[in-house]
C-alpha cells in the first residue's frame, strides 16, 4: 500500500509539472501575434479574431502560480497544502470553462460572419491599394482568384488571377471547353480592363476562390486556443484529483492493527502504535 501511495505522489508531481508547462505555453500563445499573420486582416476588423487571447493571457500566469504551489505540495506531501491546491485549481478550472465557453460559439459563427464580410467588400478593385496588394500576394501563392469567385474583381482582373494551362491540357484542346481538364482554370469573357496586354483572345484565370483559404487562416488561431484550453482543462482536473487523493490519504487508508491474546484466550485488535 505504501508503494501505491508513493507511485501516486510521483504521478502527482509529474502532472503538476505538466500543468506548469501548459501555463507557460498559454502565456507564449496569448502574447504572440498570431492574428497579425492573417492575410488581409484589415478586411476583418469587425470580427473578433483575437477572441481567446485574454483568456490565455489571464489564466496562463494563474496556472503557472498554482502549478508551482501544486509541485511544492506534492513534493512535500503536506496534506493541508494539497487540499488547498485542490480547492484553488478546481476554482480555476470552473472559471476557465465559464470564460472560454464563448470561443466555441465564435468558431461556429465564423463562417457566416466571414461570408457577410466577403459580400460587403466586393467589388475588390475598389478596396484600398494596400489590401489589393495583400490579395495579390495570396492569389499568387495559393493559385486562387477573388474571395467567392473571380467575378469579385468584376472586369478588372489583376495579373495574379491569370492561370497557366497544364501541359497535358493545351489551348487548342481547351478552346471547346470553358475550363481546363483538371478544373483549375476557367475562361473569362466580356470586356476586361487588363493591366497587361494579352496575346490571346481568351483569358484563363484561377477557378479556386481565396475565401476558403482565408477562412482557414482566420479559424486557425481560435482552433489553436480551443485546443490549448481543452488540454489544460484535462491536465487541471487530473492534477486536482491526484492531489485530492493524496490530501485525503489518511481518511482512505485504515491504520495497521495488531492482535493480542489475553489471559482468557480472547483475541483483541488494536491499532499499532505510531513510530512518530
Amino acid at each position: 500500500m505504501a508503494r501505491c501511495w508513493s507511485f501516486l505522489r510521483g504521478l502527482s508531481i509529474c502532472v503538476t509539472v505538466l500543468l506548469l508547462v501548459s501555463g507557460v505555453v498559454m502565456i507564449g500563445v496569448g502574447f504572440s501575434s498570431i492574428d497579425g499573420n492573417v492575410p488581409v486582416a484589415e478586411l476583418f476588423d469587425q470580427l473578433s479574431i483575437s477572441d481567446g487571447l485574454q483568456v490565455l493571457q489571464v489564466f496562463g500566469p494563474i496556472t503557472v502560480v498554482l502549478s508551482v504551489l501544486g509541485i511544492c505540495a506534492a513534493a512535500s506531501n503536506y496534506k493541508p497544502l494539497l487540499l488547498l491546491f485542490s480547492a484553488l485549481i478546481f476554482v480555476d478550472f470552473v472559471a476557465l470553462m465559464v470564460v472560454a465557453s464563448p470561443l466555441v460559439r465564435v468558431q461556429t459563427q465564423m463562417d457566416s460572419a466571414v461570408d457577410d464580410v466577403f459580400l460587403n467588400v466586393t467589388p475588390l478593385h475598389r478596396l484600398e491599394p494596400y489590401i489589393q496588394t495583400e490579395l495579390d500576394k495570396l492569389q499568387t501563392s495559393d493559385s486562387c482568384c477573388g474571395l467567392r469567385s473571380f467575378e469579385d474583381w468584376e472586369n478588372q482582373l489583376p495579373v495574379s488571377c491569370w492561370c497557366k494551362l497544364p501541359v497535358s491540357d493545351p489551348v487548342l484542346s481547351s478552346q471547346i471547353r470553358n475550363s481546363s481538364a483538371d478544373g483549375s482554370c476557367v475562361v473569362v469573357g466580356g470586356d476586361l480592363h487588363l493591366p497587361e496586354p494579352q496575346t490571346s483572345d481568351q483569358l484563363w484565370v484561377h477557378s479556386k476562390p481565396c475565401g476558403s483559404i482565408l477562412k482557414s487562416y482566420l479559424s486557425f488561431p481560435i482552433k489553436l486556443r480551443i485546443g490549448i484550453i481543452s488540454t489544460l482543462a484535462t491536465i487541471t482536473i487530473t492534477a486536482m484529483l491526484l492531489c485530492l487523493a493524496l490530501g485525503l490519504e489518511e481518511h482512505w487508508t485504515s491504520p495497521p492493527v495488531e492482535t493480542t491474546v489475553d489471559d482468557f484466550n480472547r483475541v483483541k485488535y488494536q491499532p499499532k502504535p505510531s513510530l512518530s
